[in-house]
């Protein structure tokens, strides 16, 4: 946890060889640099990490078949030879040898001394990480959309991830209730270890009543409800995303500790009555004129002394981030109407927004999320 303080601006250093990069960029100077013992080391590194670029794309497919053909959750059952995957996916014997032989050199399977395949700890894990296969599988959407990469970042008109996500365009308040079962089932199943992450990196302690904003999915209030029996619980979300009250608040429902408010922060205010509001991946997912709408909404709605908490993926700033500004940025991107912030950024906005004690917290996955809080001391 760090305190936010003004950045200062480091002076400008030029790089001290401006030719350096024509001279690295000439093919025979690869060539020698691949020979000579001071600078083999640095140029296998660097050609292994740039061919490490180029296969990119053909991994994601591999792990997009794995996960397509449930093949790391029947592997967790035992090790099966190629031929006995090959008959229960219905994949040609030596096309099932290749995928296999990917998976492997990917980290995700491994081969017995027998030559049957099993799952490897990496592979494990993606049967284990809440959210991931679910995530995983939703891809295909947002490869369409890379289909034409100059175009896509030229800037379409209209993309398919934007229409899966239809809640982020106007109030949101007439989504058909399968649009709305899709996207929250989808958050929920991610939502897991940015919820226990969170909480671990941010205490709740003195809070008596927690509003979680656009928080439909439950999953947020649910880890903070089991560590704070006495939690009061405040769920604010669209109509049709809290209709129904979620399974696994239905304890604290019975319990008379959760309040369910339906509406868009988009064309309302937010309710009072909570002295902390949480916002979990939902600035990333709207633009700055939205983002301090909501910010100032939240301002108005907590009294004084009331604590924000906002948690995502953030970006690296000034030092990009090799996850969140590849990944989250590109997909925010694609929704058409989000994008990832650095948390000095969104400390900032909050600061705008009225709020002081800015708090930046580094909970131990920050490539699953970062959080920033804040008090309203006016």
């Amino acid at each position: 946890m760090v305190d936010v303080a003004p950045r200062r601006t480091r002076p400008s250093r030029r790089w001290p060889f401006p030719d350096l990069n024509r001279l690295v960029a000439r093919p025979g100077f690869q060539r020698w640099a691949a020979k000579f013992p001071l600078t083999r080391r640095f140029a296998t590194r660097d050609g292994a990490d740039m061919f490490g670029l180029v296969q990119g794309f053909v991994q994601s497919q591999v792990l997009m078949a794995l996960v397509r053909l449930d093949l790391p959750q029947t592997l967790l059952d035992g090790p099966r030879t190629v031929e006995s995957l090959a008959r229960l996916t219905d994949i040609p014997e030596p096309r099932m040898h290749v995928l296999s032989d990917a998976a492997i050199a990917m980290g995700l399977f491994k081969r017995q001394r027998d030559g049957r395949v099993n799952l490897a700890r990496k592979g494990a894990a993606l049967v284990g990480v809440p959210g991931l296969q679910a995530m995983i599988r939703h891809h295909d959407v947002l490869y369409r959309d890379l289909a034409d990469p100059v175009a896509f970042f030229k800037g379409p008109d209209d993309t398919e991830l934007a229409r899966f996500w239809p809640y982020v365009f106007g109030g949101g308040t007439d989504i058909p209730k399968d649009d709305a079962r899709i996207y929250t089932d989808l958050m929920a199943q991610s939502q897991r270890l940015v919820a226990a992450d969170t909480l671990d990196a941010v205490s709740l302690r003195g809070v008596r009543c927690l509003m979680d904003v656009g928080g439909g999915s439950g999953v947020f209030l649910e880890e903070a409800a089991s560590r704070n029996r006495d939690l009061q619980l405040m769920l604010f979300d669209l109509p049709n995303v809290v209709e129904e009250v979620p399974s696994r608040l239905t304890d604290v429902a019975r319990a008379g500790r959760l309040t369910i408010t339906p509406g868009s922060f988009k064309t309302g205010p937010l309710p009072n009555g909570a002295d902390a509001i949480s916002l979990i991946r939902v600035l990333y997912d709207h633009s700055d004129a939205t983002v301090m709408q909501l910010l100032k909404k939240a301002y108005d709605a907590l009294p004084e002394k009331g604590r924000l908490i906002v948690s995502e993926p953030m970006s690296g700033g000034d030092s990009p981030d090799s996850i969140t500004d590849v990944y989250f940025a590109i997909y925010t991107m694609a929704m058409q109407t989000g994008r990832v912030r650095s948390a000095e950024r969104i400390a900032g906005m909050c600061r705008e927004a009225g709020f002081s004690n800015l708090r930046i917290h580094r909970p131990r996955r920050s490539y699953v999320t970062q959080a920033v809080s804040a008090i309203k001391d006016t």
